[in-house]
């Protein structure tokens, strides 16, 4: 019991999931400006402005080098996984969002005097690269700010 408490008192995964939170909540002002309406499933959406995995890794890794040492293995393992992680959200998940939406064009086209059963595939599933870094750049600034509350 006392080691799941300890959980709650991880100062780096707080400030890592403060940044997620973050980036998701912004999701919705971001989305009624750009288009004129909010929509509360852009909080439990991927893809979007900002991106809340670049936030979070960004944080992540951001609050191990603060906190462990910028020359530490911690940092390099956690900066390691922030760069896959969005390298992954900007590239392949991106790049399986225009498939999708391909594959959606190709299916209106074929069926358009017939009824298709399936829903339609999902097409914002990844980030375009400024989304990647505008999460960053929160992320980062989040864990700077957390951690200067906290030393």
């Amino acid at each position: 019991m006392q080691e799941l408490s300890s959980v709650f008192h991880n100062q780096i995964l707080i400030v890592a999931l403060a940044a997620c939170i973050s980036a998701q909540m912004l999701k919705i002002p971001i989305d009624l400006i750009r288009y004129k309406k909010a929509d509360l499933r852009s909080l439990f959406s991927a893809g979007g402005m900002p991106s809340a995995h670049s936030a979070l890794v960004g944080a992540l890794a951001t609050s191990v080098g603060q906190t462990k040492g910028w020359d530490s293995a911690e940092f390099a393992i956690a900066c390691l996984f922030a760069v896959i992680v969005m390298y992954d959200a900007a590239g392949v998940r991106q790049a399986a969002g225009k498939q999708a939406r391909i594959l959606n064009q190709i299916i209106e086209d074929m069926f358009q005097e017939q009824e298709f059963k399936e829903e339609k595939l999902k097409e914002l599933l990844g980030h375009t690269p400024v989304q990647v870094l505008v999460g960053l750049s929160l992320g980062i600034s989040i864990a700077f700010l957390a951690n200067t509350q906290f030393v």
